[in-house]
């Protein structure tokens, strides 16, 4: 037998206000979701407000977790070195050794660089840290490559300063709540930095890959000179990031650079420091810029040479037109 071509619920009239309750809640809630699928692809920053007190909101209970993890992690440690422990002695002696040597030579190389200093009267140039904080969060299963510490405008730090680690540049502040912030780590996509080879001076840019592993591009094309285990610094190129700061090392070569693993990786790092952006007109390691110069007077134009000739031809005419005294 056929269905039935009129498909009503019935005559309840409660039935069929439930029925189109439920396809105007079901229409509602897809033009909700597609209105916010697009505001989150064209203008993310409209929701930096929610990022933020979602970041104040667990804050505290993402501190304790980072600290639990890392007494774990040295419990484990503990647990696994009795079983390599002979092994890593011999190593670290060896290491030891060649430390010594290099330790001595390191420095010579300081002592001569601050007589260097000392004579052309230049100042150290390490920036005072704004605040220390735990790295709670990061966003391991997104294509976007962020991370949350336990800082915020409570304890000064604000929008586009950098972080680092011991090891070197972990990325930078995008967004500050008020007890946490997000920052943008070196490996995302969207993160740029100015480099230089730390052996010559090389400049280069720094570009994230989003997979963990950091893309280097040369500014001079042409033969590339760079080789694997090259280390990379910031160069401090447009301000933000202070020069000098440690930041990648090669690990296979390209046409056009390199690509390099950060020294600091964010998923071994817990403690972290946020320093004020670097700004080059503000770096007493400059020198003073130079007196303005006021440009030379304009030159007058030089008559032409026809111009001359005709001048001192008319001049005698004139005076044979004078009449001659008597």
């Amino acid at each position: 037998m056929a269905p039935p071509v009129n498909r009503r619920t019935g005559y309840s009239r409660r039935a069929q206000y439930s029925t189109f309750a439920a396809y105007v809640v079901g229409v509602l809630g897809v033009l909700g979701g597609g209105a916010l699928l697009a505001s989150s692809v064209l203008g993310h920053v409209s929701f930096g407000w929610l990022h933020d007190a979602a970041a104040d909101v667990q804050a505290p209970a993402a501190r304790v977790g980072a600290q639990a993890r890392a007494g774990a992690g040295n419990v484990v440690d503990v647990a696994s070195g009795f079983f390599v422990s002979g092994a890593q002695n011999a190593k670290l002696r060896r290491e030891v050794e060649l430390a010594r040597a290099r330790a001595v030579e390191m420095q010579a190389v300081q002592d001569e660089n601050r007589r260097l200093k000392a004579a052309l009267q230049l100042a150290g140039s390490e920036p005072t840290p704004v605040a220390s904080a735990w790295l709670i969060g990061s966003s391991a299963s997104s294509t976007r490559r962020y991370a949350t510490i336990s800082a915020g405008s409570a304890q000064g730090v604000a929008p586009g300063m950098p972080v680092r680690t011991p090891q070197g540049l972990v990325g930078r502040v995008l967004e500050v709540g008020h007890g946490a912030a997000r920052i943008l780590l070196v490996t995302d996509t969207e993160s740029t930095v100015p480099v230089r080879r730390a052996s010559d001076g090389t400049p280069a840019f720094i570009n994230g890959r989003g997979d963990g592993t950091l893309q280097v591009r040369l500014l001079s094309l042409g033969l590339n000179p760079l080789k694997v285990g090259d280390v990379f610094v910031t160069s401090g190129a447009g301000g933000l990031y202070w020069p000098g700061t440690p930041m990648a090392m090669v690990q296979a070569l390209t046409h056009d650079g390199a690509i390099a693993r950060p020294l600091s990786d964010p998923a071994a790092s817990e403690i972290v420091t946020v320093q004020p952006s670097w700004e080059p007109t503000a770096d007493p390691t400059l020198p003073p810029p130079a007196p303005d110069v006021p440009p030379p007077p304009p030159r007058k134009p030089k008559p032409a040479k026809g111009s001359k000739a005709k001048a001192g031809n008319k001049a005698p005419s004139a005076a044979s037109d004078k009449p001659a005294h008597p």
